[in-house]
Parts: structure tokens; sequence; C-alpha cells
């Protein structure tokens, strides 16, 4: 034991140091003087690390097993769970569950992973350290994410020049094949460095500087409309999954429009033919009446043939799938919040009936810029009609971006009410933003009801900076936590923002100081506050203690987990938790910051 305290001290073991350098980025606080020992040490640790890493990888497979291939319940939901210690357990085949059986480990409640708790607190004020800490963490998920805008734009002119796509120099706007006039190949900026700068620019906030007339918030919702057409949603959505796949997450929602163009030639039709007075009953019917249905089914084809078309793509069938065929995909419907109001009463209906009728639709939320003209008059009728549609498909689940806001950009008066609205009017589950919380009619009041209600915050602190200018202690992520609210940190557009979701916990944690404890708790809480099917597996969401049947890895919690997908997938990541928590206690070595 005093030997290897000694290799551990040292950490200067010839097969130790490089391995573990460049794992965790340790540091070595000395030189052993023996070499003979440094060997000894070397060899010993290497054996450990290689264990270890083992022991991380064999559990990372499992809970990586496709959501379509789910020959048993381990990969299929989707939570993270109380604090939990991993610790050796050879119980009874009667007794223990599936997932300890395959992992050989045994999950125990009541912890709070001290040993990686440690290790967080030693990297903590090194960014990258934490950076490396973080991106290794095993995570939840993303539940606010647009397709549209969430890849990097280096890949979409990968994507887009693959497809003979063509696009404006000046412009930076992409447009189908031929390429002709003022139209340059796509394929063309592959290797050209001068044209890849200019469209990576154009299509993202990357050197991106406000100048007068022409803001952050201005430059962002400009890039959609210039990458427009340039790939397809399969595409774009393996490079998104496969990056979540890569930082460990086993979840995500990402926002996608399917068959918006038909619901909006019928809504328009309909229309024409009796103009919109608000009637929404009678404009249900005439929809209903007119083959709304049809495109629903039309729609549930396009979504089971994406999700096909994606999972072929990542090679999720082969020897070596890419990354993303550990996560589990769901589809977000949006809609758009700045058509005419028959055409987003259409939308809103088509919406709600689609997630009812195909199985990887779990939801639907408005989008577009919340501050536009159309947006800010029509908002709280639009509330009304999430109201209408919903009294007739109760259960649909509704997140709503609502307060994306901030004074000076709109009038004072457009502060007051939005987020309320969202949450009494237009059933939301989830609210996407909420910066302009504080500034609505009784917002402690309001902050209660959300609290009281469980209803979470979607944040993404580097959007509404690039977007608000508003960050740091204007913005009102501490504020939501010390009401009670739950609170999760999801990315928004990272391709458009340069970021990824890791990026995004980093903030939080610098900027706000955040605990070990609290970091677990944002991670639980993306599954907690998912759109799966079934129960969780937390009896209460503030100690985050299990319900009653999974206190203990038994036949009983087995049976719970079998019924309930969301508390499946919460088990795997607490798992996953426990073997990091595992690792870092093996290697816990010294470590100065300066």
């Amino acid at each position: 034991m005093k030997v290897f305290k000694m290799c551990v001290n040292g950490l200067t073991g010839y097969a130790a140091k490089p391995i573990i350098w460049l794992v965790f980025g340790w540091r070595t606080p000395e030189i052993m003087r023996s070499s003979a020992l440094r060997l000894v040490c070397g060899l010993g640790t290497g054996l450990l690390l290689f264990s270890g890493a083992g022991e991380w990888h064999r559990t990372a497979a499992l809970a990586g097993e496709r959501q379509s291939d789910r020959s048993t319940w381990l990969a299929q939901g989707s939570r993270g769970g109380n604090s939990a210690s991993l610790v050796a357990a050879k119980p009874s085949p009667r007794q223990v569950s599936p997932m300890a059986k395959r992992g050989d480990y045994a999950i125990k409640f009541g912890t709070e992973y001290p040993e990686a708790a440690k290790r967080y607190q030693q990297v903590v004020a090194s960014p990258p350290q934490l950076r490396a800490f973080l991106y290794a963490m095993p995570k939840g998920g993303d539940l606010h994410n647009h397709l549209s805008g969430a890849a990097y734009a280096e890949g979409l002119i990968r994507m887009g020049a693959s497809l003979g796509n063509c696009f404006d120099a000046k412009t930076t706007t992409v447009s189908p094949p031929p390429c002709t006039g003022a139209t340059t190949p796509l394929s063309a900026a592959v290797q050209d460095a001068q044209l890849n700068r200019s469209l990576v620019n154009g299509w993202s906030m990357r050197s991106f500087l406000p100048s007068s007339g022409f803001s952050g918030h201005d430059q962002f919702f400009a890039t959609f409309g210039r990458f427009s057409g340039v790939a397809t949603p399969a595409m774009m959505a393996q490079e998104v999954v496969d990056r979540a796949g890569r930082q460990r997450m086993r979840y995500i929602e990402l926002m996608i429009t399917f068959q918006g163009r038909a619901v909006a030639q019928l809504a328009d039709q309909l229309n024409s033919q009796s103009p919109w007075n608000g009637d929404m009953d009678k404009f249900r019917a005439a929809l209903l009446s007119s083959g709304l249905t049809q495109i629903v089914q039309t729609a549930v084809a396009d979504a089971a043939k994406l999700d096909a078309d994606l999972r072929s793509a990542q090679g999720c069938a082969r020897a070596n799938p890419s990354p993303g065929c550990g996560v589990t995909v769901r589809w977000l419907q949006q809609v758009t919040r700045t058509a005419p109001p028959w055409r987003v009463y259409a939308q809103t209906l088509f919406a709600a009936m689609l997630t009812k009728a195909a199985p990887s639709v779990v939801g639907f939320n408005f989008v577009a810029p919340e501050d536009d003209p159309v947006a800010l008059a029509d908002y709280s009728l639009q509330m009304r009609m999430i109201d209408h549609v919903l009294r007739d498909l109760p259960d649909t689940r509704v997140s709503l971006h609502a307060g994306e806001l901030t004074m000076g950009l709109v009038p004072p008066e457009a502060l007051l009410f939005h987020v309320r609205e969202a949450v009494t009017l237009g059933h939301a589950r989830r609210i996407g933003h909420g910066v302009a919380v504080m500034y609505e009619t009784d917002s402690y009041g309001l902050l209660s009801e959300m609290a009281r209600r469980r209803i979470a915050v979607e944040i993404n602190l580097t959007s509404n900076a690039q977007i608000l200018g508003v960050e740091g202690n204007q913005h009102p992520f501490p504020v939501y936590r010390a009401a009670g609210v739950p609170t999760l940190i999801s990315t928004d557009d990272e391709g458009i923002s340069r970021i990824d979701r890791t990026h995004e916990l980093q903030r939080a944690v610098t900027t706000y100081a955040l605990r070990w404890q609290d970091l677990l708790s944002l991670e639980r809480n993306t599954l907690e506050y998912a759109f799966l099917p079934g129960d969780s597996l937390w009896a209460d969401t503030q100690s985050w203690r299990p319900v009653a049947a999974c206190a203990q890895a038994t036949s009983s919690c087995d049976a719970f987990l079998a019924r309930n997908q969301k508390a499946r997938l919460q088990w795997s990541l607490e798992q996953d938790l426990a073997v990091f928590n595992r690792t870092a206690a093996s290697l816990q070595l010294p470590l100065s910051v300066r």
C-alpha cells in the first residue's frame, strides 16, 4: 500500500504519465528519484487506467444501444437520477436488475458521487481542465435545439457541395443547381479558403461585430435564410446527433417542420374561400374536412423515413457505428409564429395531431423571432389558439419560446405577459428562454406558479448573450433557481452560435459558481422534463430520491423500468455517472491550479 501511494503521489510512471496526461490532464507535482520505482508505478498505474477505461467504455456501450434496436430495455429510457455510488456487488440472480447484471454493478442511491465531486472541485478553477471534465461527464440531453441552426457552417458547406448546390458570393445565399450567372458551386468553397471563410461568417456568429443598424439579433436570424435548403434533414441531424454522442449525451429533442408547405397551402385555400374571422371552431372543422388528416399521415411517413435515414447514415448496424447511435432522438414540430392567423391555427392543430400519430414526434413549439411585429400583435391570439386546439387533444406536450425579449428590443408593454400566457393559455410544460420573466406583471407570483407546477425553463446562455445582449448577472437563471423553478441547460442553435452543450455547461458553471450538486440536478432535469413516455425514476426531484420500486436493484425495479421508457434512460445515466465516479476515485491525484 505504501508503494502504491508513492506511485499515486508521484505520477511519473513511464506508462501512467502519458495516458493520464492525455485523458485527464493531471499535472505531475514531483519527479520520483528511483527509475525502477517509476517503471513499477507506471506499469501498475497503466494497468489500473486500462481497467478503469474498460469499465467506462463497457458501460458507455451498454447505454449506447440505439433506440431502434432495443432488444432489451437497457438503452431505451432516458434520465439521470439520484446521487448514486458504484459498489462492487454480487447479489443473488433473483434480486439483481438486468442493468446491474450487464454492468456487474449495483447502484446505491444516497450519495452524490463523491470522487467525481472531488475531481470537479480540483478542476473548476482551470477552464481547460474543466472543459475536459465536463466533456467526459455522462449527460442527459438537449431539449432546446433547432435542427436548422444546429449544424456547423463547415459541415453545411460539405453537405451542400455533395448535393451540387450553389451560392451567391455577395449575399452567401444558397440556391439549388444548376449554378449559373452570379452563383458559384458550393464545392468551390470546400477548397477555397477565402470563400469558405466568407460562408462560415455569413452563416454563423463567427467574427460578427454589431454595427449601426445591424445587431447580433439581426445577424443571428438572418443566417437561416442564407443557408436554407443547403442540406437534407438527415444530413444535418447526423452531424448534430453525433456531436451529442461524443459529449456522452443520451437524448436530444430537435425542432423541425414536417409538411409545412402543405399545411400552409391548405390554410390559404380555406381562407380564400371563407376569410378568417377568428371562429376557431369553424376553421377547425374546415381543416379536418378538407384533408388535414391526410397531411398528418404524410408527415408520419416523413418522420419515419427521417428516423430510418438517420440510422442508415450513422451505420448503427455496423461494427463501428457513429457516436450518435447511442443517442435517443425525438422531434418537436415547429409552428411559425410570424405567419397570418389562419396559418398559425392550421399549423397548431396539425402539430398537435402529428404528436399523437408519429411516435418520434413528441411535442410542438412556436418558433421565429418573438419580437417580430406579427408575433407581438398576435401573441395572445396565438396562445388562445393553443388552448382551443388542446381542448380536444389535452395530453399534447408543448414547449414554447416565451420571454425571449428584453428592454429596448420591444416596448415595455410587450414584456408584461408573454411567459404567463404561455403557461396559463399555451399549456407550456417547458418555457424556452424566459429571459424577460422579471418584467412580467406579478413576476414573483408567476415564478411561484411555475415552481409549483414544475414548469421547466430551457436556459440558452450564449444565445441570449448574442441575440439579446443579456448575460451574467443580468440573466434570470439564478432567479429561477432561487425560486425553485426547474432549469436545464440547452444550446438553441449551436452551429450558428459556434458552441456545443459542454460549452454551455461550462459557461453556467463559471458564470454562476455552480456546485457539483447543481450540475447533477441540471443534467437530471434534462431527462426529468423530456417529452418521453412513462413515469420518472424519481419520487422527489428536490432530493433526487428514487421511486420505491427502484430503491434497490431488484426484480421490482426491473418491472418498473420495463414499463417506463423515461425511467430506463434515467437509470442508464445514473449507471454511467457511477462508473464515471469510480474512474475518478481510482485516479485521484494531486493537482495544482495556478
